[in-house]
Order: C-alpha cells, then structure tokens, then sequence
C-alpha cells in the first residue's frame, strides 16, 4: 500500500467514522445520563433506540403519515415509553428497595418487552430503512467522499448535543437533572423531587434514542435487533468515562473512527472486535475512562 493509499484511507475513516460516531455519542450521553442518575446501566437503551425507528416507520408505512409527522410521532412515543417504564416500573423497585441486580433486570426485562411488541406488529419480519429527506449526492473532503445525507446525520448530532448543553446549564430543570446526578440526597433536601426528575431523564433518553434512531436507519436496515449498536455506546461510554457526559461525546468520535480504520486498513470481520479492543486499552491505561475523572472509593 503507498503512502498516498495510506492517507485517503486515514482521511476517509477519520471523516465516516465522525458521522457514525456522532451518533453512537448521542446514545452514549443516554446512557451516562440514566448511570448518573440511578446507579444503574440501562440494559434497554439499544431496544429502546430500535423502538424509536419503528415508532416512526409504522406510521409512515401502515397509515400513510407524512414524514415530518412521523418524525414527532417517533420523538414523543419514545420518551412516552421511556418515562412511562421509570414511573412503573423502575421507581416502584427502588420504593420497594430493589437493589442494582433488580433495576438491571428489570431494564433487560423492558429491553426483551419492546423487541417481543415490535416483532407482534409484523414490520420486524422484513428489514427496511426510513426514506431520507436529504439526497445522497457525493461531497468530497479533500480526498474522502462523504454524502449530504452523511453531513446532515453529522450536523443533526451536533446540534442535539449544543441543545443538551444548553439546557443542562441555562434552565432549572436541566440544573436540577446535574444536581441529582451529582448528589441525589443532597438535591432532595434542597426540594428537588427525585421521581419527577428520574422520570423526565428517562423521557428525554427516549427523545435521544428516538433522534439517533431517524439520524442512522436512512443508511441501514432497521430489525428487531439493531439494538445491538446499542454495544458501541457503551464502549464509548466506557472509553469516555462513564460519568462524564463530555467523556460520552468524545468516546463516540473516538469508537466511530477505530470502527471505521480498522474496516479499512484490517478487515470489515475486525470491525466487531475494534470496539472491545480500544476499551481493554482504555482499561489498562485509565480505568476511569478519558474523562472520567479520579477513581471513587464508597465505604460499605
């Protein structure tokens, strides 16, 4: 391989792998976000994210909804679904003093419940992918060929995670959501109402999922089990830091561009494995993850 092969292959998977990492990155923040909150990794986020695609392509598909509609449709039925199944559910275990094994359980158990109602509507028997409302004419970057529709699930991503920002820092109930994670006892003393804010986390990862959802399915097929990229935001959760919301966003750029070198220089076979790989490297050399901060020793 020459040099010049060398650096189009670098140019290309660093440019595709900022796009799917943008994505793997939002779903990432979803699950830092319920950890931060709960002590507890949400087993159901890769099937609620497949949730949000099929709340979008039954109405376009079964009723005929125009696109847009099925859009909100998809937005608001996941956080629905979301926020119902932590009211329900996840806060009747705490109340009832559940430990962690119970809570991930009882996430493991919602994430079969989705995939089970999904496969009951029939959509899930044949693989399909949502239309894209952005032509998929090529963009060069310098010597890489990207797609509008590649720039538009980029700059999409990019613009969810500044609203993040923006509401976690400028509103209360984003400031009451970075209490909880911080210090729920404290928070609650204080008068922040736990459930409530528990309850508009889960909705709000919904809301993401279901975003994630509509930026990707217009380049891949959705099945009842795509929620498997739900693995990919959890390496870079983990490669980021999994308490850190920044350490979220970097560990999917970071995922999303092993990901997509080691397809190009390695093998697509290898493209499995990457993802395990740069989380034993980031075990070995910082256990916390990139921005996790210092390790944390709770006295029991």
């Amino acid at each position: 391989m020459s040099p010049s092969d060398i650096w189009l292959f670098v140019q290309q998977g660093v440019l595709s792998g900022i796009v799917t990492g943008s994505v793997y990155a939002l779903l990432a923040v979803a699950i830092v976000m319920v950890f931060k909150t709960t002590d507890v990794p949400n087993f159901s986020q890769g099937e609620i994210f497949m949730a949000g695609g099929y709340a979008a392509l039954f109405p376009l598909v079964v009723w005929g909804w125009p696109y847009w509609g099925a859009v909100l449709a998809s937005i608001a039925v996941t956080a629905l679904l979301a926020a119902a199944f932590q009211r329900v559910v996840m806060q009747r275990v705490t109340a009832s003093r559940g430990v962690g094994v119970q809570l991930v359980i009882a996430t493991l158990g919602f994430a079969y419940l989705l995939k089970g109602l999904v496969r009951k509507t029939g959509l899930g028997d044949t693989p399909r992918s949502l239309p894209s409302l952005v032509p998929q004419d090529p963009v060069m970057i310098g010597q890489a060929s990207l797609t509008l529709l590649d720039l538009a699930i980029f700059g999409s991503a990019v613009v969810v995670m500044v609203l993040l920002y923006l509401m976690f820092t400028r509103t209360r109930t984003g400031q009451a959501m970075r209490a909880v994670g911080m210090n729920p006892r404290g928070a609650q003393i204080v008068g922040v109402k736990l459930g409530t804010i528990r309850m508009k986390i889960w909705a709000l990862t919904g809301a993401i999922s279901a975003i994630s959802a509509l930026l990707i399915t217009p380049k891949i097929l959705i099945t009842p089990d795509i929620g498997h990229i739900a693995i990919l935001a959890y390496a870079a959760a983990i490669v980021g830091g999994f308490t850190s919301l920044p350490g979220a966003v970097v560990g999917g750029f970071i995922i999303g561009i092993v990901e997509n070198l080691v397809g190009l220089f390695i093998s697509s076979n290898a493209i499995v494995v990457a993802p395990f790989v740069a989380i034993m490297v980031v075990l070995l050399v910082r256990p916390q993850g990139l921005l996790g901060g210092k390790p944390q020793v709770k006295k029991v």
